[in-house]
């Protein structure tokens, strides 16, 4: 006995117009058990169109490139590119569908793992993408006043499963020298974003999971630096922006807020850097 088709789709009740998205925004969601051999396209849309595989089979063709798809899988639909797709005629895919727009959309699917050159991901037996599409579903179904940023939640959430499912799928381990320049691009991340913050080494080994030895050793090593020495290093530099963009701060406020608890520390480490003591370099920057 065939699977009896359906299909349900209810859009954002907040913004639907693909041309004003702003950073980011979801336009609509949908499900659909489909018929035998249902076939959409060649064609092409306006937005990011990604599709889940809930059950079933089918095929996707994107240029020329055409893949033949199962459950676990997810393919994504670029703006303004050609392509069709067609269930197959024995054992007919369920999909859930998600369409989003928006300045931050391409990258947003390019860090998913996601993009024209690899357009699908193969989530293995996760549930955590389907259960994302149908929140999203939900949400507008409900038509709350808060819909649009709740559907734009499960989005990050949706694309951050499809990230883990890629990783997990890649190598077990990085080459000795990948390894070692993700390790720096970690700490290196970390520390730009962490810098007003009371960082220590310790803590930061932990937060990334390595012992703090092995962390500063493969650091200097790549880097040229310890990991303190960069640290301070971009609290000067990030300081050195503020006595040019914010004169009505004082030196004291400007070292506490870029991580430094003594102002004289700043100044002294500030001359070592630039040669020149903070007040002294606000003073040349003005002329």
């Amino acid at each position: 006995m065939g699977k009896t088709p359906t299909y349900r789709v209810v859009s954002n009740p907040v913004s639907t117009d693909p041309e004003d998205t702003g950073e980011l925004t979801v336009l609509f969601a949908g499900e659909s058990q489909t018929k035998p051999d249902h076939r959409v396209g060649p064609k092409i849309v306006d937005y990011y169109l990604l599709h889940h595989v809930l059950s079933g089979r089918g095929t996707f063709k994107i240029g020329e490139v055409k893949k033949e798809l199962r459950a676990g899988h997810t393919f994504l639909i670029p703006p303004r590119q050609l392509v069709g797709y067609a269930s197959d005629a024995e054992d007919p895919w369920r999909y859930r569908w998600v369409a989003f727009a928006g300045r931050q959309a391409s990258a947003l699917a390019e860090a998913a793992g996601l993009g024209p050159a690899h357009p699908v991901a193969d989530t293995g037996e996760r549930r955590e993408p389907a259960e994302y599409c149908r929140s999203i579903f939900e949400a507008f179904k409900a038509r709350k006043s808060s819909a649009s940023l709740e559907a734009a939640g499960h989005l990050h959430l949706l694309l951050a499963a499809l990230r883990d499912a890629a990783t997990e799928a890649g190598p077990a381990s990085l080459r000795p020298d990948s390894h070692a320049e993700e390790l720096v691009r970690q700490v290196i991340g970390y520390l730009s974003t962490q810098y007003a913050e009371p960082v220590t080494i310790e803590t930061m080994a932990e937060a990334l999971g390595y012992n703090r030895a092995y962390l500063s050793r493969v650091f200097k090593r790549h880097a040229g630096m310890t990991p303190i020495a960069f640290l301070t290093q971009a609290r000067v530099d990030h300081g050195r922006r503020l006595l040019r963009e914010r004169p009505e701060l004082t030196v004291e406020q400007i070292a506490s807020s870029v991580g430094f608890r003594d102002a004289l520390y700043f100044s002294k480490q500030f001359r070592r850097r630039y040669g020149e003591s903070p007040t002294e370099y606000r003073q040349s920057s003005r002329s």
